[in-house]
Order: C-alpha cells, then structure tokens, then sequence
C-alpha cells in the first residue's frame, strides 16, 4: 500500500512540474503560432494566390525558426543541466555562445530575404505572380530576423532556468499588437492605410521588433539567471567550446538538414499547382497551432528530464521520460480528434475556391488521424534524447527519416502515380512512422542519457 501512495505522489509531481512548466510553454508557442496565422487568415481575404505567396515568403521563417531551434535547444540542453545544479555563471557562458550562433544566423537569412528573394522563392515554385508578391512580403520581414534570432536564444534560456512566463507574456503583448497592425494594415481599417500583403509585413516586423525590446528589459529589469553582462558571456574554455559544438553541432545540422526536407514538401506540392500549395500552407498553419501542445510537452520534459540529469538522478530521469510519452499519445489523440471535427469550420474562415478549402480540409483531417504518433517522434527527439545530450542518434533518425522515405516517397505519389494532393500528404507520414519505431528502441536502451553538466571544464583557468 505504502509503494501505491508513494508512485501515487511522484505522479502527481511529475504531472505538476511539467505542467508548471510546459503551459506557458505552448501558450507562447500558440502565440508565436498566431503571428502567421493571423497573417494567412487576414491575407486569406485577397484570395489564393495572396495566400500561396506569404505562405511560402513564411516558409523562409520557418526555416530560420528551426535553425535558431537547433542552435538554442542544444545549448538548452546544457543550460536545463547546468540550472539542476544552479550553476548560473555557466549558464550565462552557454547563453553567450547561443547568442553569437543565433546572431549570425539571423544575419544570413536577413540578407538571403532581402536582398535575393526572387531567387528564394524560386526555389519553391516557378509561378511568377507568387513569387513577386511573396517578395514584397520577405524585403520587409526579413528586417525582423535578427531581433528574432535574439528573443529566441533569451527565451530558450530562460524555458531552461524554468522562467517560461516571461518569454509566453512578451509573445502574448506581440501576438495582440501584431493583430491590431494587421487588421489595419492588410485591410484598410483604424484608420490605417490599406496595404495588403506589405501591410502584413509590417505588422509581423514591428510585432518581432516590440518583442524583442519587451524580452530584453523584462530579462534586465527582473534580474532573471539569464540578466548576463557581457563579460559574463566569455571566458569558457576552448575543452568547453569543443564539448558544447559536439552536443549542439548535430542537433544544429539536424535542423537545417529536416528543415530543409520539410520545405521540399512545399517545393511538391507547389510543382504540382497553385491550389495544392495553398491549401498546403493553409494546412500546415492549422497543424502548427494544435503542435503547440506537443512542443510544449516535449519542451518541458526536456527542461525537467535534463534538470533530473544533471542532477545525477538518472533513473528519475528515465521514468519522467516515459510518463511524458504516455502523456503526449493520449494528448496526440485528442488534437487528432479535434482537428477532424475542427477541419470544416476552419476552412470556413478563409475566402478560397472550393477545391482549394476541400483539398486542405482532407489534408487537416488526415494528419489528424497521425498526430499521436507526431507526440510520440517530437517527445523522443526533442524532450528525451536531446535532453540526454544524445543529439548525434537524433539526428540520424530525424533527418534519415524525411530524406529517405518522406521526400523520395512523396514525389514519387506525386509525380508518378499522380495522387491528389492530400493523399501525398499522406505518404508523407511515413517519415513519422519510421522515427517512431527507432526512437523507441533507442529510448528503452537508455543509450540516450548522458550527464554533460562538467562544471570543471567550462571556464578558461
């Protein structure tokens, strides 16, 4: 009885601790969701081809979004082990690094937008309408980048010093000035003038542009683990600079890499037509905002996961991790219900042909009856392995997944069996099917778990 009340109580814990941590968590996410989905929606009043090209100009950001993922989740991976043993000047030292990779990569993408967009988008489709107007939209978000490229590295630390309500109000301030702007803007209303797809990227840029200011202050003015002067930032060892690329490196190509395949189904269904690449990015829009709830389980067993590991309760660890999974199948097949009887009303909010909205609706519905098994591959290599530092495994299996049997696979229902366009996205959840079953396998050989919290090597002597 006595071992029922104590399993009973550690339960209870752990469901306490990792939704302390992982609501602000997806409240943030479903709030930076919001931002393009509020820019789809209002964009999605113009008609198909508006919202072909700022889906696509988004697919930009999202590539970034996952680049700056890789980068701060792999230095979150120490700072979640470093903050189990609060060690907060080594924290500041893995910020600072996060800081300099980040920046650098809002800087590339900063100019790819700006200056070369025509040629970014003609990576993705050769209809000319789209791309012109998709480039109106990148000249004037791509000034954003940069800022993002720092929110997102402050905010990914403080997830990790389990400070997650700061950076959810910062986004929740953005997400509402973001749709005022763009309700005035995109539309003609408050008084502001009516500017369509520019109006849109205004919005988005000064939003990003608030927040960044907003994160920074708060981060300062709170003197949070993350408030790091400069100095504060340098001084770790050359030892620790290999150990931190070695950990962060894969997880960094394993986001550009499956980032770059995830864009190619983009890159599909934009060779087959316009419509089927509307009513994709319309999809993908409605996902990301039910995905929300499965980056913020797997973020917050990440958090907790790597605090018990660097702690050195190992077995702890283990068993945290396998209540997260339970937890995000059962949460999996809850969205996957939601987003089947959601999908008709949805679509109903934007102003698209018919076999646009029908195309789009199967494509929601389909991926809803997969989505458990989306939980089960975002926990694993998000939440468990990366948070064990086994970020070379996680990547293999991520990125062999999507360039080996979703890409080849998808364009070959596409392009030679010429399946509609929602039967190619279902093919292409075959590279879900295939990181679920190798990231079991390794999740049960405990092979995962490693502590990388060595203090001793981290500063200069």
């Amino acid at each position: 009885m006595n071992a029922i009340i104590n399993q009973i109580k550690q339960d209870r814990s752990f469901y306490s601790k990792i939704f302390t941590i992982a609501v602000p968590i997806i409240i943030q996410s479903f709030v930076m969701s919001s931002l393009n989905l509020i820019d789809i929606i209002m964009i999605g009043q113009i008609g198909d081809v508006a919202v072909a090209s700022v889906g696509l100009a988004n697919q930009v950001y999202f590539l970034l979004r996952l680049l700056l993922f890789g980068v701060c989740s792999g230095a979150a991976v120490f700072a979640a082990q470093y903050w189990g043993q609060r060690d907060i000047p080594n924290i500041r030292k893995v910020l600072g690094l996060s800081l300099i990779l980040s920046i650098a990569s809002g800087v590339l993408f900063t100019i790819l937008s700006i200056i070369f967009p025509e040629w970014v988008l003609g990576l993705y489709t050769t209809d000319q309408e789209v791309i012109r107007q998709g480039s109106m939209y990148l000249r004037i978000v791509g000034l954003s980048y940069i800022v993002t490229a720092i929110s997102f590295a402050y905010s990914m630390v403080l997830r990790s010093v389990e400070r997650v309500n700061l950076p959810m109000m910062v986004s929740i301030i953005a997400l509402v000035i973001n749709t005022i702007l763009n309700y005035g803007l995109i539309l003609g209303k408050l008084g502001m003038p009516e500017m369509g797809i520019e109006g849109a990227a205004i919005g988005t840029t000064v939003a990003r542009g608030i927040e960044f200011i907003a994160i920074i202050f708060f981060t300062y003015r709170l003197r949070t683990p993350a408030a790091a002067r400069i100095r504060e930032m340098w001084g770790y060892s050359t030892e620790f600079f290999k150990t931190f690329m070695k950990t962060t490196g894969p997880v960094i190509i394993n986001e550009i890499l499956w980032s770059l395949g995830s864009t190619m189904y983009f890159v599909i269904y934009a060779r087959m037509n316009t419509t089927a690449l509307a009513a994709a990015n319309i999809s993908s829009t409605v996902q990301s905002m039910a995905l929300v709830f499965l980056i913020g389980i797997a973020n917050g067993c990440a958090i907790i996961v790597g605090n018990q590991i660097g702690a050195g309760h190992e077995d702890t660890a283990f068993e945290y991790s396998k209540k997260s999974i339970q937890l995000n199948i059962v949460i999996g097949v809850l969205l996957g219900i939601g987003l089947n009887v959601l999908a008709g009303p949805i679509l109903g909010l934007y102003k698209v042909t018919e076999e646009t909205a029908f195309i789009a609706t199967r494509m929601i519905q389909i991926q809803g009856y997969a989505f458990w098994l989306k939980g089960i591959c975002m926990l694993l290599i998000v939440g468990i392995m990366r948070s064990g530092g086994d970020t070379r495994y996680s990547a293999v299996i991520d990125v062999g997944a999507i360039w080996l049997v979703g890409v080849p696979l998808g364009a070959i229902a596409a392009f030679v069996f010429h399946l509609p366009a929602y039967l190619v996205g279902l093919v292409f959840v075959s590279e879900d099917v295939v990181k679920a079953i190798f990231g079991m396998k390794r999740f049960i050989s405990k092979k995962w778990i490693n502590n990388l919290a060595t203090t001793e090597t981290i500063s200069e002597s």
